[in-house]
């Protein structure tokens, strides 16, 4: 490979490092477990429950939107637990979640608000609100 290619490459490296590094996430995604969960609960600090289905298309879109939100240091309280609807039946039945695309907000042990199918920013931003105040 010629120096000046593999020069390139070393600089289109670093500086995709150096970006990644100075990004600061606002919120943790974690994979939802009962322990989790009471754990967010207890700390009185916002929780959204979000149920998907990798081969959803529905389910993508919602990830874009959050994972847009990950970068306003307002959410930096929240904390989004994933459950998957294919393989955490049991916590589906737990929450009466009857499709994929699901978000929940709680704040503290009190559902604030839930929604499914929707991948409005501003209304899923309105969700997660009813957990912060």
């Amino acid at each position: 490979m010629p120096p000046i290619k593999l020069m390139r490459i070393a600089v289109v490296t670093l500086a995709s490092m150096a970006f990644s590094a100075g990004a600061v996430l606002a919120f943790d995604e974690k994979p939802f477990t009962q322990a989790t969960f009471e754990a967010a609960q207890s700390s009185g600090k916002p929780v959204l429950v979000d149920v998907f289905a990798p081969w959803c298309p529905v389910c993508k879109a919602q990830q874009a939107v959050l994972g847009g939100l990950k970068q306003d240091p307002k959410y930096a309280d929240l904390t989004v637990l994933k459950v998957d609807f294919d393989n955490q039946t049991d916590v589906l039945k737990s929450f009466n979640v009857r499709q994929q695309s699901t978000l929940i907000a709680f704040k503290g042990k009190t559902e604030t608000g839930r929604s499914a199918g929707d991948t409005n920013k501003a209304s899923i931003e309105a969700l997660i609100a009813t957990a912060m105040q």
